[in-house]
């Protein structure tokens, strides 16, 4: 599991950097000043949850299942509150309305709350 957890780590720093770079000079000239701030915060955010896979699997006293739940609500969080803010913030140069996707940002949000929240726990509960 924790091979799995670091190469989705991987995976999402990677994408991150490149959405990051296609968002600093691709999209600088086709966003608004908030539409940009808006992509780079989902890049911010989902490089964070890159670095915190990483730090997940290093933990050797949490448990497997518990790790993984993590790992889910990571994945899914981040794929909720970046992708649907991407999706939001370049609405203007799709011509695709995501206006009704909206709701899925703060879902998503609550999903990476959760989940550093489950890690917090898991530690305090297993180092004493």
């Amino acid at each position: 599991m924790d091979k799995k957890i670091s190469i989705t780590g991987a995976f999402i720093g990677m994408v991150a950097i490149i959405l990051g770079a296609f968002g600093a000079h691709a999209l600088k000239k086709v966003l608004t000043p908030e539409q940009l701030i808006s992509f780079e915060t989902g890049v911010r955010y989902q490089m964070y949850q890159a670095f915190f896979l990483f730090f997940l699997a290093t933990q050797n006293d949490i448990q497997e299942k518990t790790k993984k739940t993590i790992f889910t609500l990571i994945l899914s969080g981040t794929l909720f509150f970046s992708g649907s803010i991407y999706l939001l913030s370049t609405t203007g140069i799709t011509g695709v309305n995501f206006k009704p996707i909206g709701f899925i940002t703060p879902v998503g949000g609550l999903l990476l709350i959760v989940a550093w929240g489950i890690l917090g726990f898991s530690i305090l509960k297993t180092r004493k």
